[in-house]
């Protein structure tokens, strides 16, 4: 079985820190938080991020939406981090949009 494609990530929360995970579903996941996310402020919850993500989502990868919860924040944090994804905290909770 060959090793699968690996992809950096970064953290908002961790500035300079980086790791290594699966491209596959990174990209799958990318790809299900930017159709998810609205492009302006009020933006969405943690807890609306993760449901509205799941639709979006290949089952052959997240079956049942299996681990999507870690994923969906690895990917919030690095995209946030690159500037793709911008966070409101100016509520009472914080709220995702894409930039």
């Amino acid at each position: 079985m060959p090793k699968p494609r690996m992809i950096q990530v970064e953290n908002i929360n961790v500035p300079g820190r980086t790791s290594n995970v699966n491209a596959e579903k990174y990209e799958a996941m990318r790809d299900a938080l930017m159709q998810a996310l609205p492009g302006q402020m009020p933006g969405l919850t943690q807890a609306e991020m993760l449901q509205a993500v799941l639709p979006f989502l290949p089952e052959t990868l997240f079956p049942n939406g299996e681990k999507s919860g870690w994923w969906v924040k690895t990917v919030q944090l690095d995209l946030e981090a690159k500037g793709v994804v911008k966070r409101d905290t100016s509520g009472k909770l914080n709220r995702w949009y894409r930039a």
